[in-house]
């Protein structure tokens, strides 16, 4: 059996990859640029790049691109690619509760989700939450600064590492059974952004707080941060739906896939902050 993993230079496909590789599976790199790492040349912007990348796949890990508002078209040309390519089988990374979130990522996945089941292609949905790397790469500014800022509330996440998820996906790739499935994969339990700070400061012994912003005044501070403007407005917009509910979705799909506890809120930060003294 031949898998290929899209994006597979990407945080998440790197593991991915690896977790396969270590278990002995004939997996197929499938890579934007060539010149950085080997692999199947599979651009998403460059149609022409992902048939002969797909070829003899018996399972693709579609992993979604990360250009938030240019997906659609880019996703479609995957799907296409895997069709006429004769992919066996779409695994796809998609967002919690996709078809009905008002996260404003959710539509793209929504629709991608849609061209696959009307690709008539077996496919299984893998509806990611957070990734608890989200928050715990911007720790070293928390501790500088003594402040989260956000604008989500009291809203909860149901997030888990990159370690989970990629072997959530890898549970799917090598399983039987998954045809037809749709995974609301995320953490067992939830954190606030409030919670987040108190295992912070609890952990590093520098008081660090949780300051709420209205989601206008968190995105101009994003751009005074020098993120640009459309996409520190799509973070606040983000945010606001986690306020309302979007990424509180705790569920046992993703233990159950791989086969443990995800990773608690405790040992993310534990994990990131080791990684700031090292």
């Amino acid at each position: 059996m031949t898998i290929t993993v899209t994006g597979a230079t990407g945080q998440l496909g790197r593991l991915v990859v690896d977790q396969l590789r270590q278990r002995g599976v004939d997996v197929v790199a499938a890579v934007r640029d060539t010149t950085k790492a080997s692999g199947r040349h599979a651009d998403y912007d460059k149609p022409e790049t992902l048939v002969p990348a797909f070829e003899g796949t018996d399972r693709l890990l579609f992993i979604s691109g990360s250009d938030a508002g240019r997906r659609l078209d880019q996703h479609r040309a995957v799907v296409d690619a895997a069709v006429k390519a004769g992919v066996g089988h779409i695994v796809y990374t998609s967002i919690t509760r996709a078809d009905t979130s008002a996260n404003p990522l959710a539509p793209e996945h929504k629709a991608t989700e849609e061209l696959i089941v009307a690709s008539g292609l077996p496919y299984t949905f893998l509806r990611n939450n957070w990734y608890f790397e989200n928050y715990t790469a911007g720790l070293a500014t928390a501790l500088q600064h003594g402040v989260i800022l956000g604008a989500a509330g009291e809203g909860r996440v149901a997030a888990a590492t990159r370690e989970d998820f990629a072997e959530g996906a890898v549970a799917v790739l090598t399983g039987e059974g998954h045809e037809g499935k749709i995974y609301e994969t995320g953490g067992d339990a939830t954190m606030s952004l409030n919670d987040l700070a108190a295992e912070v400061t609890a952990q590093s012994g520098t008081k660090v707080e949780y300051r709420d912003l209205p989601a206008d005044d968190y995105a101009q501070a994003l751009i005074g941060f020098g993120l640009p403007e459309q996409f520190a407005r799509l973070l606040a917009a983000a945010d606001a739906s986690i306020a309302a509910g979007s990424l509180d979705v705790p569920g046992a799909d993703l233990s159950t896939l791989i086969g443990r506890p995800t990773t608690t809120l405790a040992d993310a930060v534990a994990a990131a902050l080791k990684s700031l003294k090292s």
